[in-house]
């Protein structure tokens, strides 16, 4: 609903400003109008790139112009044609409303809304400001200034009745008409970016809960964490407020679309609170009932009267939200199978130690960089590989590439290494973490990076004693160990949990053969190879880097089985398999070079 929200707000936002322009010249037409909004809403959501971190400045005086005009021109509205509109604020007022008009005017409070619309996406807002600055801005200017508004337009609608569908600009005085109009219309602009930040910062996160197709966040702000732009979601949004702009006949069935939209995401946030009260904050029982008590009392008399108003034009953000609730459900439950594939089917390194002498597994020159969602393990997808081709590289390193929430990762904390089994079977795990802003490039500078990383850990590792060959092989293993397990739980990402518990702090593999030692006799390689000096190791790992470097990625393909219902067929065979085609692929996110690429394929049956 909230994504619903951001296409609704620009373009009823944009379509009122813009017919401002119809009511200071009657002649042009109604097409014009909304030729002009789509114009307005193609330059705003093109500008969106920029992000809001050079302008944002002019958000605060450009909406506080708008509050103290609207308030201003309310208070001179009461003043000119009617001081007794202000008796209105006596609840009185709307029992007899309602007692008068039955169902028509019940359905009515439906239209009243639109008077409170934005409330619903203040959240946005905390990616900018603090919570007591809303807080100050919504009681001290906001609230007044929309109470002063709405009654100055009702008082001057008790002397022109037949100027209600355009109250706002009809009540304009003449002498400001056009200075209100611009600063109108800048504000509908600030009011459109409040939505559309929004709808990035929900998607953002659903994406790091695994609830959204992957797709590409851009950091706009090195101050602010959550000023961001998605470009794809940007030209959906943008495309679908076109549509909506120009495909309804009047503005009140946006309208009504609108309100329904609010209406359900006030009604979803206050679930979501009555939860937060119960479970993190732990507040008496009491309150909580005091406060879903009065919340659902307001929220569902809303909700009931928008309920007549489906049929003309409430159904949009229905259908809406219902695309984007089924995409997500579909990917979520797909990306979930997959993972608990990969961790149910992970298998121990002594496994493959008992497999390795019957399928002729051979070390042959080079690096292999394994890449992985898991943190610790031996993902399936490497022994699918080695299984099918029963060798692997002289050196072996699973990484894990975690991005963190945090602007940056000093260069010196990028990378986190650590050896799997004995030093001899060259093995390592290595966790490359990097921030919102930093740049995974299409270089050798990755490689460069992990290498020298790796060979300072191997210079730290021979300056331990008392060291084991086991997991947790040494003191320097564990702090990286602890510091990798602080740092990724700040990770929100649920497909890639560290959490293991299952796998073995003593599981080996196969010890890696040198080409020097290939020469010799098994029994003079083990020795050697047990015996190597740090020295040794290092010139080891360079012949290794020298012989050539290969990035295996996984690639695990989701199918329905053969007994699954037609209806979960069509879910994960074609539409998470469409989404999975169109979505961000791994070695885009990795930035791997494709000439030293090597997919790996496996199909798990769900």
């Amino acid at each position: 609903m909230v994504i619903g929200d951001g296409i609704l707000t620009p373009a009823i936002s944009v379509l009122s400003a813009a017919g401002g322009i119809k009511v200071a010249h009657p002649d042009v037409s109604s097409k014009v109008v909304v030729v002009v909004a789509v114009l307005v809403l193609v330059c705003f959501f093109s500008m969106q790139h920029y992000g809001t971190d050079r302008v944002s400045w002019l958000f605060a005086p450009i909406v506080l112009l708008w509050f103290l005009l609207i308030g201003g021109i309310g208070i001179y509205n009461i003043w000119k044609y009617d001081k007794g509109v202000l008796r209105a604020f006596s609840p009185v007022y709307i029992y007899r409303y309602l007692k008068r008009g039955g169902k028509d005017r019940f359905t009515s409070l439906g239209g009243l809304m639109l008077c409170i619309t934005g409330t619903e996406a203040l959240f946005a807002d905390l990616g900018h400001f603090p919570v007591l600055a809303v807080q100050i801005a919504f009681t001290v200017v906001v609230f007044p200034s929309l109470l002063l508004a709405y009654s100055g337009q009702a008082a001057y609608l008790m002397m022109n009745k037949d100027h209600v569908v355009d109250a706002f600009y009809r009540s304009i005085p003449d002498s400001i008409y056009w200075p209100v109009f611009v600063v109108a219309t800048l504000a509908a602009i600030v009011a459109s970016q409040a939505t559309i930040s929004a709808t990035f910062s929900i998607i953002k996160q659903a994406l790091a809960l695994g609830c959204f197709p992957r797709v590409k966040v851009i950091h706009t702000s090195k101050n602010f964490l959550g000023q961001i732009y998605i470009p794809d979601i940007n030209w959906i949004l943008m495309i679908l407020c076109i549509a909506v702009t120009a495909g309804f006949e009047n503005q009140s069935q946006i309208g009504n679309a609108y309100g329904t939209a609010v209406v359900i995401v006030m009604l979803a946030t206050t679930a979501l609170m009555v939860l937060i009260m119960i479970l993190v904050w732990h507040c008496h029982w009491l309150l909580v009932l005091l406060f879903t008590g009065l919340s659902l009392i307001v929220e569902c008399t809303y909700f009931s009267s928008v309920l007549f108003k489906v049929n003309q034009g409430g159904w949009v953000p229905l259908v809406i939200a219902a695309a984007f609730l089924l995409i997500m459900y579909v990917w979520h439950y797909g990306t979930v199978k997959r993972y608990e594939f990969e961790v149910h089917s992970r298998v121990s390194m002594a496994w493959i130690l008992g497999l390795g002498p019957s399928l002729g597994l051979v070390r042959v020159p080079g690096i292999g960089l394994v890449y992985t969602e898991l943190a610790r393990g031996v993902p399936r997808i490497f022994s699918h590989f080695i299984t099918n081709l029963p060798a692997m590289h002289s050196a072996v390193v699973f990484v894990c590439v975690k991005y963190l929430p945090v602007y940056i990762v000093p260069e010196e904390e990028r990378f986190l290494v650590k050896r799997i089994g004995p030093k001899n079977f060259h093995m390592f795990r290595c966790v490359a973490r990097y921030g919102y802003k930093d740049l995974h490039k299409k270089d050798d500078d990755f490689e460069k990076k992990l290498f020298d990383s790796l060979f300072l850990f191997v210079r730290l590792e021979s300056m331990m004693e008392g060291c084991s060959d086991s997991e947790e092989y040494s003191i320097y293993g564990m702090q990286t160990e602890k510091s990798r397990d602080a740092l990724m739980s700040k990770n929100s990402k649920a497909t890639t949990s560290d959490v293991d518990l299952t796998i073995s702090s003593m599981d080996s593999i196969m010890p890696a053969k040198s080409p020097l030692s290939c020469r010799n006799s098994m029994t003079n390689s083990s020795r050697q190879a047990g015996n190597q000096t740090e020295t040794d190791e290092l010139e080891f790992l360079n012949r290794c880097r020298d012989a050539g470097v290969v990035h295996i990625l996984g690639n695990t393909v989701v199918r329905a089985s053969r007994e699954s219902r037609f209806y979960k067929k069509i879910a994960v065979d074609y539409i998470y398999a469409f989404l999975r085609k169109i979505c961000r692929e791994n070695s885009a996110i990795f930035n791997v070079p494709h000439e030293s690429l090597l997919n790996v394929g496996q199909i798990f049956y769900v």
